[in-house]
């Protein structure tokens, strides 16, 4: 299989990412990581693959549930610090494709669990309204009340 797109910078990385958007009775799913936060369903692009079939590889990859994308909902660019053992403490600039998807009423993962390095995390169903933290943010006001034009959020979290 081709090699993630995440490359070193200088001092840090460039990492390309697609995660999806799956909303069910108001709730979103979304993966617990180990520190205390929720991150969309998705991961890296591989090379050679594009952020649609990344997406759609991702969700398959976790769920166990081949879905369908319905539309690119939003792109955001991303600074932040990693917490991921292998690059803890770089800075990661990382372009997210985020894909709405279809999502069947009888939908529900086959796994609750997924492997995120050396790491266990959990797949959950999550309000938008949750108090924790929610990466992208942009989740809260995209699952329910979506805009019908893709958007463009930047964060910066250095």
């Amino acid at each position: 299989m081709s090699p993630d797109m995440c490359v070193p910078c200088g001092d840090g990385l460039i990492n390309l990412r697609a995660g999806a958007l799956i909303v069910r009775d108001g709730k979103l799913l979304m993966v617990r990581s180990g520190h205390g936060y929720y991150y969309s369903v998705g991961g890296r692009l591989k090379f050679g693959e594009t952020a649609e079939d990344a997406v759609v590889r991702e969700v398959f990859e976790e769920t166990g549930v081949k879905l369908e994308v319905d539309r690119l909902a939003f792109v955001e660019e991303n600074y932040f610090i990693n917490d991921m053992p292998a690059n803890l403490g770089k800075t990661v600039y990382e372009l997210g494709f985020y894909f709405r998807m279809i999502v069947p009423p009888d939908f529900e993962p086959l796994s609750q669990v997924v492997t995120e390095g050396e790491s266990r995390e959990r797949l959950c169903w999550v309000s938008p309204d949750t108090p924790e933290v929610l990466f992208p943010e942009a989740f809260r006001t995209e699952a329910l009340d979506p805009s019908p034009e893709v958007r463009h959020f930047v964060k910066d979290d250095r």
